[in-house]
């Protein structure tokens, strides 16, 4: 008899069975109606709009619903742009504690950059609605403060139906709770309820308990986020000039649903480059839409519009970072994006035997695409990558609980995709697989590692930067974490599972072509440690040529007879019998001299410790130099002239990385590209052999002059500087080299002490 008996809520009503009420004592009183199941599911497809009231000037509105039940809201429709009789046809699951709630409707026209307009409101009486019944419901609008105002009518279709499932799981919570309360209440533990024990706190903590876990999973579900859309700002073309001077001061707005971000402003330009990246979540599941508005800063004044436009994110693929220009609607100009659709969270976390190389017949169809026979088929698609990103292990505390809430970012030039996060942990597992296209062999992979903040911007946690040439197929790996600067290791590592396929001959001819720009980079800031380091490495470079003339000017002045008669002898015979096809030949000894003394283990080179010192203790000297001019003044002194610094220490770093690039092309610090060299010289010397120099100059000379005329958009570049731009500098050396792992971190070991 007990179980057949429905609760209404624990510790507040009597037992209710058979519509009679059981008391304590087992007497019987009047019959009554059956009490509530205890939750209910509400189905509510918002049909359409009808005569709703006008908002903007131009007579119409952009409506939008939203749906709220006990003040909070459980449900908003997406925008109708300029529309007084909108079609919705969206559906929304609401679960629902009690009935005697109604069901708030709230009619609004949306504004960007302002206050959306309020179109009127109406109230559902759910327990006015049939059990298990679809209902067709009619709502006219009204305002409260003009009651006797018709705003216009909705139309839904709702179905109210109880969920036993949850009703029977409470009373199961409340038959154990009750039996641990029954030596507090000090009364039989039996499923009833009598006052003097509503009374006790025992009972009342049932009774939240209760009320907590039918709510549990009704709010976090609407508030979950289901995606992340990765925005970067780029820049903008061609904007209407808004001031007298002929130029603006632009800025854009960007909105998706209740979240905004505004850029900050490009004073006196009508072509501004933002560079800014930020990142919305994303709740609806078909993508939602984007509104972003440009706008002329007017000091003084209310800013003046130059133009909107919108992105249909539903239309966009996901795990893909797209490029976007867009044209501004009642305005003049183009806006430039990048958009990227990852990390669902509604859909499972992709498994990673779904996608993977693993798959044979997959695998043989990537190789396929990008097998030697294949050259000359799309030359832009040089390989695929694929990334597993497994977990990390130990990672940094960034919240006072002394936890994280850790995601991983993975970004290859100016693709960029994220994991989802996982909450409360320092040791996460993500198991997400992400697959690039490569455009550029020579690119370095990035995986940075972030604390999710809702309140500010994401805390740093770690950053590893992988060459792509650097990596061994199919290996899981356990990478060190770096600091921001990836000049030594933080707290933490992470597995990564890393493959990457890719065509030989396409990836050596595009590296002689100029490399993809990235959009989002840090900017320079003027350090003083840096300046120094940048001054010493362009000195280390200059000495090296001041130290060669001092030895080829000490073979002149005899100061060792012998070295300088055998000096003097080699001049004779190389200038007697000097081909131009020589210089290539000696650079390509060089190289393989180079070659053998590594694989023969006989190379001792030992990099410079200057370099990694200063790299080393940058960080810490910048935090002393801050507080230290922070005291002094330094900065306010020297920021008039902040620019021409920052200039001077740019030249540095490129006249030091450019001499630096040239000496490990010979020390195979890449054995692609030294590989590659050894070809081009090859070639180069088998040319000068063969070919008359003047003929080599004629063609040269010719190619020069009508190159123009023959492609007359085409890029200048110098095919020479190109290769050196993917020889990794001695800083980017240090940056790139893997930090050995703790060995604490072994699985091996793991296992080997989880046996013990």
């Amino acid at each position: 008899m007990l179980d057949s008996c429905k609760l209404k809520s624990a510790c507040n009503l009597p037992l209710i069975c058979n519509k009679k009420i059981i008391n304590t004592a087992g007497t019987s009183n009047a019959e009554v109606p059956l009490a509530d199941p205890g939750m209910y599911q509400l189905d509510i497809t918002l049909r359409r709009g009808q005569s709703l009231a006008a908002r903007d000037r131009g007579g119409t509105s952009d409506p939008y619903v939203k749906f709220k039940i006990g003040g909070k809201e459980v449900f908003r429709s997406k925008i109708i742009h300029k529309n007084l009789n909108p079609v919705w046809e969206e559906k929304a699951c609401i679960l629902v504690d009690h009935l005697r709630e109604p069901l708030y409707i709230k009619v609004f026209d949306y504004d960007f950059g302002l206050q959306d307009d309020f179109m009127g409101s109406a109230f559902l009486d759910l327990t006015q609605l049939e059990l298990n019944r679809p209902t067709d419901v009619t709502l006219t609008l009204k305002d409260p403060h003009y009651p006797d105002h018709d705003l216009g009518i909705i139309l839904l279709s709702v179905i109210l139906t109880p969920k036993e499932g949850e009703s029977r799981d409470v009373t199961m919570l409340m038959r154990k709770s009750w039996k641990r309360s029954s030596k507090t209440c000090g009364r039989p533990a039996v499923l009833g309820f009598c006052r003097a024990e509503l009374q006790n706190p025992y009972c009342k903590n049932v009774q939240f308990q209760t009320q907590s876990l039918r709510l549990s999973d009704l709010h976090r579900k609407s508030h979950l986020w289901r995606g992340i859309v990765s925005i970067t700002l780029i820049e903008g073309r061609d904007l209407k000039a808004m001031d007298s001077n002929g130029l603006s001061d632009p800025y854009v707005k960007f909105r998706l649903g209740h979240q905004k971000y505004k850029s900050k402003i490009m004073p006196k330009t009508l072509n501004p480059q933002w560079r800014e990246q930020f990142d919305f979540h994303l709740y609806e599941e078909r993508g939602g839409i984007i509104d972003i508005t440009a706008w002329d800063k007017d000091a003084g004044k209310r800013d003046d519009f130059i133009g909107r436009c919108q992105v249909d994110l539903s239309a966009l693929s996901r795990e893909q970072t797209h490029k976007l220009e867009l044209q501004l609607e009642e305005g003049e100009g183009h806006l430039v994006l990048l958009v990227t659709l990852t990390a669902s969270a509604t859909v499972s976390i992709s498994d990673l035997s779904v996608n993977s190389l693993e798959d044979q017949k997959e695998r043989e169809e990537i190789l396929k695409r990008y097998s030697p026979l294949r050259i000359f088929h799309n030359l832009k698609d040089v390989g695929f990558l694929q990334v597993k990103v497994i977990r990390a292990e130990g990672l940094m505390a960034a919240d006072v609980t002394g936890k994280s809430d850790p995601f991983c970012v993975v970004e290859l030039n100016n693709d960029r995709l994220l994991t989802h996060t996982v909450y409360k942990n320092l040791n996460p597992e993500w198991n997400k697989v992400f697959t690039f296209n490569i455009k550029d062999i020579h690119s370095v992979l990035e995986v940075t590692v972030y604390d999710e903040d809702r309140d500010r911007s994401a805390d740093f946690l770690g950053k590893v930067a992988i060459p792509l040439l650097s990596i061994q197929n199919g290996e899981q790996k356990a990478y060190v974490l770096k600091n921001k600067q990836l000049t030594g290791p933080t707290k933490g590592v992470i597995y990564l599972e890393i493959d990457v396929i890719f065509n030989a001959v396409k990836a050596s001819l595009r590296t002689l072509i100029p490399k993809e720009q990235k959009y989002i980079e840090e900017e320079n800031r003027l350090s003083k440690q840096l300046l120094l380091r940048n001054f010493i490495r362009m000195k280390r470079c200059v000495m090296v040529l001041v130290n060669a003339a001092y030895y080829i000017n000490s073979c002149f002045d005899w100061d060792s007879p012998p070295r300088s008669l055998a000096a003097f002898v080699l001049f004779l015979f190389v200038v007697w019998n000097f081909e131009l096809y020589m210089i290539p030949l000696v650079l390509l000894l060089l190289l393989t001299w180079n070659y053998f003394l590594i694989i023969s283990g006989k190379d001792n080179r030992q990099r410079d410790t200057v370099v990694e010192d200063m790299l080393e203790d940058e960080e810490e000297e910048d935090d002393k130099d801050d507080k230290d001019s922070e005291k002094k003044g330094f900065i306010n002194k020297i920021y008039a002239i902040q620019e021409v610094c920052v200039s001077v220490q740019n030249i540095l770093d490129e006249v030091a990385s450019f001499g630096e690039r040239i000496k490990n092309t010979f020390n195979w610090t890449v054995p692609f590209l030294s590989w590659l060299a050894i070809v081009a010289l090859c070639v180069f010397t088998a040319i000068l052999y063969c070919i008359p120099l003047r003929y080599i100059v004629l063609v040269w000379g010719i190619n020069k002059f009508t190159k123009k005329l023959r492609s007359p958009y085409a890029i200048d570049n110098n095919e020479l500087l190109d290769f050196l731009s993917r020889v990794p500098s001695d800083v980017q050396v240090v940056q790139y080299q893997e930090l050995k792992p703790d060995p604490s971190h072994s699985p091996y070991k793991r296992k080997k002490n989880n046996l013990g």
